[in-house]
């Protein structure tokens, strides 16, 4: 098992950024691929973007690519969720998740195992 602990969300005007990270407990940490997702209030959980156990594959969904950039430092058992450009639709709570399988470009949160509480992103106009 695994814990995440997400950290950096918080308010920001449309046009900046903002780094989301995820620390997670465990030597096990490379073992698992790692994803962000996101809800907004009423909403369900979205997929944001995945990384593999190596950070060498990553990938996104369309709302998100080419403004945001996910990546993951395994000797720090960390991952991060750079995020440029965010736009008013981006506000949500953001989740960290990890997977145990090996399901490279998972985008379903039933695909991971194990998940953060969360961290607020307000992107305001």
């Amino acid at each position: 098992q695994v814990q995440l602990v997400e950290s950096g969300g918080g308010l920001v005007q449309a046009g900046g950024s903002l780094r989301l990270s995820c620390a997670a407990s465990g030597r096990a940490f490379s073992t698992y691929n790692m994803g962000w997702f996101r809800q907004a209030p009423g909403g369900e959980r979205e997929f944001v973007s995945g990384i593999n156990r190596s950070g060498g594959v990553t990938y996104y969904a369309d709302s998100v690519k080419g403004r945001f950039t996910i990546s993951r430092d395994n000797a720090k058992n960390t991952v991060l969720l750079q995020m440029n450009s965010p736009k008013p639709e981006d506000t949500a709570v953001y989740y960290c998740a990890a997977g145990r399988l090996n399901y490279e470009l998972a985008r379903d949160a039933g695909r991971f195992d194990y998940w953060g509480q969360g961290t607020q992103v307000t992107v305001s106009s």
